[in-house]
């Protein structure tokens, strides 16, 4: 069972109210609560909100989900999947009701109900690992990625798929917040391509190629990517890496805004596509790196990046910020924290954030260092 325990000096629950905004706490973010893993082994390696922002799930590498009480900063329940694991747990737009991905016996994604423990409906069709599940913002469709080179989208209410893209390596997928256009990055080329939802069928209307981009910023050593997300606002396109940095780019154009710089390097997990814990080449060198979700999440707001350090606590940059003429963009604050954030993500409607390593750490604005 997680256990969890208030920081010394930390401010006690619940989050600062919603009105205020985010970059009058953006700098003031402290843990306030930390969840104990329950062995020294055990990863955390995928957090979600709830659209009500007052439930916190994250899958762990011990084949168990675990939710948490953000309005109370308490540990809720604990749910097992010891039969098939657990990753990409993503809550539905129905209350008390979540998707995950497989990461034994099979690729099939099941869709759970939380009040009881039992599956509604199971969604078949993958092959090969699933690297990513993005719900649609507006309906109960819903979009994975797979190892097995095709991308699938999904009606919860169906168990089969409606739509289906092959395409090389189709790792990461997100629609954007209109629910209009839908990213699949492929890492491997280098490329993201931008669909019209209504005629996924079609060729892609946009198609952004960053092999230029990557060798400018990353240089020889490269970075895989781990995440891809839309800001809220819709202007922005973020690809995280496990490199010196992450990109900025304009939604719209594919141009970059910012390249996001951190100077530690990344949490040490593994990127979508990678071959899973226990297999492949990673079972063959000894590998065991656990899975993630990517290490960085932008603000309701879109107006901050937030993301792990390499190193312990948070770094923060303003995205909103005009370019500079090299596009480099610095944090403007590192937070300090316990332990690396392997996974972080913000509170949809009140300023809170989580991250996640082997612990999970709550984090909330300290009153007393707010301007």
């Amino acid at each position: 069972m997680a256990t969890g325990s208030a920081t010394p000096g930390a401010p006690p629950p619940p989050a600062g109210p919603p009105t205020q905004k985010v970059s009058d706490v953006i700098t003031a973010f402290r843990p306030s609560r930390r969840f104990k893993s329950p062995s020294p082994s055990t990863s955390i390696t995928s957090l979600d909100f709830d659209d009500t922002g007052e439930l916190a799930i994250v899958a762990r590498d011990d084949d168990t989900l675990q939710i948490y009480n953000c309005k109370e900063g308490k540990h809720a329940k604990e749910l097992k999947s010891q039969k098939y694991g657990v990753h990409l747990a993503r809550f539905s737009h129905h209350a008390q009701s979540i998707i995950y991905a497989s990461t034994k016996v099979d690729d099939t994604i099941r869709f759970l109900s939380t009040h009881d423990n039992s599956y509604i409906r199971y969604f078949k069709g993958h092959t090969d690992t699933v690297t990513s599940i993005g719900l649609c913002p507006s309906s109960d469709q819903f979009i994975s990625c797979s190892r097995d080179n095709t991308v699938r989208l999904w009606n919860l209410q169906s168990p089969n798929f409606y739509g289906l893209l092959n395409l090389h390596a189709p790792y990461l997928a997100s629609y954007d917040p209109s629910a209009t256009v839908i990213a699949i990055a492929s890492p491997p080329t280098h490329s993201v391509l931008l669909y019209d939802v209504r005629n996924f069928d079609k060729p892609p209307f946009a198609s952004f190629d960053l092999m230029e981009l990557e060798q400018r910023f990353l240089g020889p050593q490269g970075g895989e990517w781990t995440k891809m997300e839309f800001t809220n606002d819709g202007k922005s396109l973020i690809i995280s890496t496990t490199g010196s940095g992450h990109f900025v780019l304009d939604a719209f154009s594919g141009e970059i805004t910012h390249f996001c710089y951190r100077k530690s390097g990344h949490s040490g997990r593994l990127a979508p596509g990678a071959a899973p814990p226990g297999h492949g080449a990673n079972a063959a060198n000894g590998t065991s790196a656990a899975l993630g979700q990517g290490d960085v999440c932008a603000t309701p707001d879109g107006q901050y990046l937030v993301g792990g350090s390499g190193e312990e606590g948070l770094l923060v940059w303003d995205i909103a910020k005009a370019p500079t003429a090299n596009n480099y963009l610095e944090p403007i604050e590192a937070l300090p924290g316990h332990g690396k954030a392997a996974i972080v993500g913000y509170n949809p409607r009140t300023n809170l954030m989580a991250s996640a390593d082997r612990d999970l750490l709550l984090w909330q604005p300290d009153p007393d260092l707010m301007m």
